[in-house]
């Protein structure tokens, strides 16, 4: 059943040796100043390069795009370098890595983007959104967002553009293709969901106008690195940082079909998992794997049967697996001979150092 999970599959360009996924997730172990991707963090993704595909962090694409403290940028020279480290280690290892390129639009607080109001779709606050700033100490401190301001046609053409350049700086740095973060309520899934939206110009609306902005992006990156590096991350069904669509079938899978017009080389999306969480409907995924007719990751909550039934029942090409990576780095070989799964500290998931990120070992068979 698991050797599905065990098959080589083509990504573009790039032979993958498995079709397990790291998945991004946010560590906040950047250098500061200047929210610099290090040493420490170059060991831990060499660390699990046993991935058929890693998808690192999500990296900002300006000062502006920053959420939280202590997450790593892709903006600056000195940025492009440090992540120069995490690529060049990741690959030693025979790893492959895509960046997550990411602008958070209005979860953010004015401490994290230099005492600005944060940018979003519209003038609509997230409401019940926190997210932590640097209070001096080693702990985030935890603040609510504030009341972003409906983006220009000027701020939209010139995001349009950072993302650009962030593709290009992503290729720079050694990447070997880039992830939009279209999900999780960040700023391009505040263009696509209704109720994020109240936009009355050609970005709001329709589905169609909700869904020209993220078209507007990828095509931008596209054409800058080819679309068979460009991978995009949505989340729909999920109400995390504030954003719902009334319509999440008809919108997403209009989405699925835009995406495989514009021919991108992969559709990552991120399930809800929460413990009670309600499954993604059925006809729902079938729906996505009939529009869209390039690589479907799905992440959240899986385990290695249900990874495996997802693939054998062609559904998903590749599966990602978010938490039980913290704690294994070796996840694959875990996962290959049934050796069980670590547990990660939750404590230590955000800010740091060393310790919750590099010293969880590989599993020694005794």
């Amino acid at each position: 059943m698991k050797d599905a999970l065990f098959q080589p599959i083509q990504l573009g360009k790039l032979e993958l040796k498995n079709r397990i996924v790291m998945p991004p997730m946010t560590r906040s172990r950047a250098s500061q100043p200047g929210n610099v991707a290090n040493d420490i963090m170059a060991t831990y993704y060499a660390q699990r390069a046993g991935a058929g595909l890693i998808v690192a962090e999500g990296t900002q694409i300006s000062a502006m795009g920053q959420g939280y403290a202590w997450t790593p940028g892709i903006y600056t020279a000195e940025q492009i370098a440090g992540w120069k480290k995490v690529t060049d280690a990741v690959h030693a290892k025979g790893g492959v890595i895509f960046a997550q390129l990411w602008h958070v639009g209005r979860v953010t607080h004015p401490d994290n983007i230099g005492g600005q109001q944060p940018i979003s779709s519209s003038a609509l606050k997230a409401e019940n959104v926190k997210v932590f700033i640097d209070n001096g100490t080693d702990e985030p401190g935890f603040v609510d967002v504030v009341e972003p301001r409906a983006m220009t046609k000027e701020d939209i053409k010139k995001v349009i553009e950072e993302y650009r350049w962030a593709a290009l700086n992503a290729i720079e740095a050694g990447f070997d293709g880039i992830e939009l973060h279209a999900a999780n309520g960040y700023l391009v899934n505040q263009f696509i969901d209704s109720e994020a939206n109240n936009r009355t110009d050609e970005y709001g609306g329709s589905v169609e106008n909700r869904l020209r902005f993220l078209a507007e992006v990828v095509e931008a990156m596209a054409d800058a690195i080819g679309s068979d590096r460009v991978g995009v991350r949505l989340a729909p069904f999920t109400s995390l940082n504030g954003t719902v669509d009334k319509t999440p079938v008809e919108t997403y899978t209009a989405a699925a079909a835009l995406l495989n017009k514009l021919n991108v080389v992969y559709l990552h999306i991120a399930e809800v998992d929460w413990d009670d969480a309600p499954d993604t409907p059925a006809e729902f995924k079938t729906a996505v794997r009939e529009a869209y007719q390039g690589i479907i990751i799905y992440a959240g909550r899986y385990n290695t049967e249900k990874a495996a039934q997802a693939v054998n029942a062609g559904l998903a090409d590749m599966v990602g697996f978010g938490r039980p990576f913290i704690a294994n780095p070796d996840l694959p070989v875990r996962i290959a001979n049934d050796y069980p799964l670590a547990e990660h500290d939750p404590a230590t998931l955000f800010g740091g150092a060393e310790k919750g990120l590099l010293d969880y070992p590989e599993y020694q068979a005794s």
